[in-house]
């Protein structure tokens, strides 16, 4: 079994691969924009998050006060900064599948059952494009859109942590998710341990607290999640607000007491990527590096990757000689041969015959370029414009895809797409169902094997 500290520098090391792809700089930098203009739509849309709501049908329904509070809290919705905080699952950092967040709770003035405004995750088979959804929830209707989980997730909620989403509240950030005080840790190894493990145990109580007063309980006690198969009682009442171990407590007990929210658990791992210096405060997301690093002096929102033009050309050992290679009217090409002798080694080449080195590299840059796992990994978190730009930068606006790993990983994640859509549409019922070798083959694509989730 792997040590805590070694649990702890896999879980940064997700994080930091999290922190590179799944939310651009360009992403980041529209859907602020759109957000400050007041046009919530656009910037949801910026931030590849699908609206599933319809403010007039709510207020027809629910009454305009409700609406009124809805249409306020969209308006202060950061969907950039709540992509950026969601749950994620190992090894590559994408969005827990299937998965239904609650972000806001409103209580209609009749005295109904309270409308949830949801966040909602795609099943696995049908997450490309990494898309999130806003709907409403109520347990008394019925969702007019399919999913495998609509009711909101009772460990995985943001309704009491709404500086993980909403703009008005980021300042929170620096102390709900802040390291603990240096001499705290020192008094108790079993807290030390699990603090090292990344777990938020000097909030436990503080948050414990929230949790109870929110939901209108009278009880003390919370279960903390630990793992798979571990959990700790948590009790106010005891007068300690960190757990004397993380032993597991009885199963009946557990289901019947409320459970900590799950971005009430962990520490944010931000803070941590920060003081590990395993980030710089430039490449956080605007709103989170102002709450964490106040100090800092302003510099707006992150600034969009620039796509570089193209570098020097590359050099190739043909014949005894460096050779260069570099992009010309828009596609890859040998610089130092002639067209007609291209041509000739073109020909060559479709007779079964050995191509110079320079074609050779050209189409090893076509089929498998050095490029492919950053290529699947944007095309994987949705980032389909930063992949192409990448496609671009390196065999030329006008190239031809030829046949190899490259087109098929372009290929894969359009069908993706177009599986998505069905799913949306509500064509595909429960899912398509797997065969073994499909499984297989999706392990093979993977560029990391899944083996553990991230929280």
């Amino acid at each position: 079994m792997r040590s805590l500290a070694a649990n702890a520098e896999s879980r940064l090391c997700l994080w930091l691969r999290v922190r590179e792809y799944a939310v651009p700089p360009t992403m980041i930098e529209t859907a602020t924009a759109r957000r400050r203009l007041g046009d919530w739509a656009g910037a949801c849309a910026a931030a590849r998050v699908d609206v599933d709501l319809d403010l007039r049908a709510t207020a027809r329904r629910h009454g305009h006060e409700l609406t009124a509070r809805l249409r306020d809290d969209l308006r202060h919705l950061a969907p950039d900064l709540l992509r950026w905080h969601l749950p994620r699952i190992a090894p590559d950092g994408l969005l827990r599948p299937g998965l239904t967040v609650s972000l806001a709770r409103y209580a209609p003035p009749d005295g109904a059952a309270p409308v949830h405004l949801v966040a909602r995750t795609a099943p696995a088979w049908a997450d490309a494009g990494q898309r999130i959804s806003l709907a409403l929830w109520t347990a008394s209707e019925v969702d007019r859109r399919p999913h495998p989980h609509p009711r909101p997730d009772r460990r995985f909620r943001l309704d009491l942590h709404r500086h993980l989403w909403d703009a008005r509240r980021t300042d929170e950030l620096r102390i709900r998710t802040g390291a603990p005080p240096a001499d705290v840790g020192d008094r108790d190894p079993a807290w030390q341990a699990l603090r090292d493990d990344g777990y938020a145990v000097h909030r436990w109580a503080a948050e414990a607290a929230l949790l109870l007063r929110a939901d209108g309980l009278t009880g003390s006690a919370v279960t903390v999640r630990l793992g798979p198969r571990r959990r700790h009682v948590l009790d106010l009442a005891a007068g300690s607000g960190h757990p004397p171990g993380a032993g597991s407590a009885r199963a009946g007990l557990v289901a019947a007491l409320p459970v900590l929210p799950d971005a009430a658990t962990w520490s944010a791992p931000d803070g941590e990527l920060l003081r590990r210096g395993l980030i710089e405060v430039d490449r956080l997301h605007p709103l989170v590096a102002s709450a964490l690093v106040p100090d800092r002096p302003a510099v707006g929102v992150a600034a969009a990757a620039v796509r570089e033009p193209a570098g020097p050309p590359r050099l190739v050992t043909c014949r005894g000689e460096l050779h260069r290679i570099g992009l010309v009217d828009g596609t890859l090409a040998a610089l130092d041969h002639d067209p007609a002798e291209i041509r000739r080694e073109e020909l060559l080449a479709a007779l079964t015959g050995t191509p110079i080195a320079c074609l050779q590299a050209i189409d090893q840059a076509h089929r498998r370029p050095e490029s492919l796992p950053d290529i699947r990994t944007r095309l994987d978190h949705g980032d389909t414009a930063g992949a192409l730009a990448a496609v671009e930068a390196l065999l030329g606006p006008d190239a031809l895809l030829r046949t190899g790993s490259l087109r098929d990983a372009l290929e894969s994640a359009a069908q993706r797409r177009v599986t998505h859509g069905l799913f949306r549409a509500g064509l595909t019922g429960r899912g398509p169902t797997s065969s073994a070798e499909d499984r297989r083959s999706k392990r093979r694509q993977r560029s990391h094997p899944r083996h553990t989730h991230a929280r």
